[in-house]
């Protein structure tokens, strides 16, 4: 595989800050709105845009984590079983904002999920999603993100990580390309 650094620390931590002020325009004190990460990986833009905000509004913005293994179409068609990751909802949803976050969309399946699962804890006033990277040409359901940190062109052969200093080790986007050697 190819490996192409698409956004570097510098351009994360930019987009980071305009993804906040654009949440911060429509959300204003964050009073009636809830941010939740869908695992395993929207969790670190979760952490990241929790921190920011909180720092800019000098307030605690509500945050929690859901899990959507079991919500997923193709659970049961892996050949090794699905390790659930948790779930940490500790708030009413019912009649708030909701803003899912995620990392990569791309077929609009894992979104799927994720409403489906959130469901499960109440009826929001509304559901807005912020995605870092959006791979917008492999939808599979009609979804598209509210809030885009930046849209990357793919093929489907191609993969997006976005990787964070805390797992990874270094704040990046990488583009991996299979090789065409041969």
């Amino acid at each position: 595989m190819e490996k192409q650094v698409i956004l570097n620390e510098k351009r994360i931590e930019l987009t980071l800050n305009r993804l906040c002020y654009q949440l911060i325009e429509n959300h204003n004190d964050f009073s009636n709105t809830v941010l939740i990460g869908l695992q395993p990986r929207g969790i670190h833009l979760l952490n990241r845009l929790k921190s920011r905000l909180e720092e800019i509004l000098g307030a605690p913005v509500v945050c929690g984590n859901l899990d959507i293994t079991f919500f997923r179409d193709d659970f049961r068609r892996r050949e090794n079983p699905i390790i659930p990751s948790a779930t940490n909802i500790d708030f009413i949803i019912e009649n708030k904002k909701v803003v899912l976050v995620d990392d990569v969309l791309f077929t609009g399946r894992t979104i799927r999920s994720g409403i489906d699962a959130l469901m499960a804890f109440g009826r929001p006033k509304s559901v807005e999603l912020v995605t870092f990277i959006d791979r917008r040409f492999k939808r599979d359901l009609p979804i598209q993100a509210d809030y885009v940190g930046k849209i990357i062109d793919t093929i489907a052969s191609e993969r997006v990580s976005v990787e964070w200093k805390e797992i990874e080790g270094e704040d990046k986007v990488v583009l991996y390309t299979p090789d065409h050697n041969g």
